[in-house]
């Protein structure tokens, strides 16, 4: 009896392993690409909660974004200041996690399908 208890827990410590392992891994992530617009800038507002879920970020800016085949959604992200107004970034997004990375890219760097997104005939 006391085997298959130390086996029942054994599975579930490795499975346990094993999902962190995934979400930590980067495994599944997407990039998206998106260029900034600071209308969409909103300050987070504290929870309430003991543990602080933001990672220290004020900032969150909800923008759409457009992944490397042009098809958009609206994801959501953190930061810490005030980005650069018409900047692109490439976000890395991550199943359950959502975005864990972003950078900036230049105009030439985005796939053609997103640059097909953005008219910089200005």
């Amino acid at each position: 009896m006391k085997k298959k208890i130390l086996g029942g827990i054994g599975v579930i410590v490795l499975a346990a392993v094993c999902v962190c392992g995934f979400l930590f891994s980067g495994a599944g992530s997407k990039y998206y690409y998106t260029q900034i617009d600071n209308s969409f800038l909103e300050l987070m507002e504290p929870d309430g909660g003991v543990i602080d879920f933001s990672g220290g970020m004020d900032l969150k800016y909800t923008l759409l974004s457009y992944d490397e085949n042009g098809k958009g959604k609206d994801i959501s992200f953190g930061t810490t200041r005030e980005l650069k107004e018409d900047a692109f970034l490439c976000l890395t997004v991550m199943p359950v996690r959502g975005v864990v990375e972003w950078r900036e890219v230049q105009y030439e760097e985005l796939p053609e399908s997103v640059r097909n997104q953005y008219d910089m005939t200005e």
